[in-house]
């Protein structure tokens, strides 16, 4: 079955209330993790037109690589290191306006220039996060952390 993204206008918070049941409907009865993340991040993609969205997994003590959009990434992430390997350690969202101003960032690219990431949590366990990045300074807030986490939590609904 083919599937179909609506992009949706409106003011940032409409935009991803738009989004939201539209992905859940992707991502309904499908239990595949990887396949549901791959769908998620170019979902986020096709809306939103970051700069960079996708996943890192946890293994071991260190984030690897998973579904993505945007350019090559940095493959392997340390726990504790940057700002994804910072919100796996500390287990909450990191919002950053400005990624040279976020001590140890991992610059993947130079063009990034604002991140938010927030852990993936299945059975009170976290498996990774959701790494988004900006090529612009100053955007991401609440409301991308608030619907971003609404979507994370759509996967709970799907394992």
């Amino acid at each position: 079955m083919a599937e179909e993204l609506k992009v949706s206008g409106g003011s940032k918070e409409e935009q991803y209330i738009a989004l939201i049941p539209q992905i859940a409907a992707l991502i309904s009865g499908e239990k595949n993790l990887i396949a549901n993340l791959a769908n998620i991040a170019a979902s986020l993609k096709q809306q939103f037109n970051f700069f960079w969205v996708g996943f890192y997994l946890a293994e071991d003590q260190e984030l690897v690589l998973g579904p993505f959009q945007g350019p090559i990434a940095c493959t392997r992430i340390k726990k504790g290191k940057g700002v994804c390997g910072s919100s796996w350690e500390k287990e909450q969202i990191i919002i950053v306006p400005d990624v040279e101003a976020f001590p140890g960032h991992i610059a993947c690219s130079s063009l990034s220039k604002s991140e938010i990431v927030l852990p993936l949590i299945q059975s009170n366990k976290i498996i990774g996060v959701l790494d988004v990045d900006s090529d612009q300074y100053n955007s991401f807030d609440d409301i991308d952390a608030k619907y971003l986490n609404e979507i994370l939590l759509l996967l709970n609904t799907t394992s």
